[in-house]
């Protein structure tokens, strides 16, 4: 039997809008993926912790509030600071398209927008597949 993959959802910091963050998790799950979402108002702390003891294979961050730069790259840390280097995360919400780069070179391997297309969003983790399956 072959390992399915599995992906964190989560919603760092005070943003308290989810609708994007459970299409996404909906939409991954129906795609055949084991989702696990964590609800609003994470902290990096308790994002980091999940994904480690759910053995998942990608995180999803989920941001609206503009403090993307601050918490998406403090999960990134948390998780390598814990050893779990081979967790993908990626993120999306309201980024503003400076913010991207930025936010790739702290280790967050997608960034997807408003308006993204679901498809992009399973492209890119079947794009990663063969790695978190390796």
């Amino acid at each position: 039997m072959s390992k399915r993959i599995r992906i964190l959802i989560a919603k760092p910091g005070l943003d308290g809008h989810d609708r994007g963050a459970k299409y996404v998790a909906r939409a991954l799950k129906d795609a055949g993926y084991e989702v696990i979402y964590t609800g609003i108002r994470q902290s990096p702390e308790a994002i980091a912790k999940t994904a480690i003891q759910e053995d998942v294979d990608f995180v999803g961050l989920s941001l609206l509030s503009g403090a993307h730069n601050e918490l998406f790259p403090e999960v990134v840390r948390l998780l390598r600071k814990e050893g779990a280097k081979n967790i993908i995360v990626f993120g999306g919400g309201v980024i503003p398209e400076e913010d991207i780069s930025f936010l790739q070179e702290q280790g967050i391997e997608a960034v997807f927008t408003p308006g993204t297309p679901i498809q992009k969003v399973l492209n890119f983790i079947e794009s990663k597949k063969e790695k978190v399956l390796a």
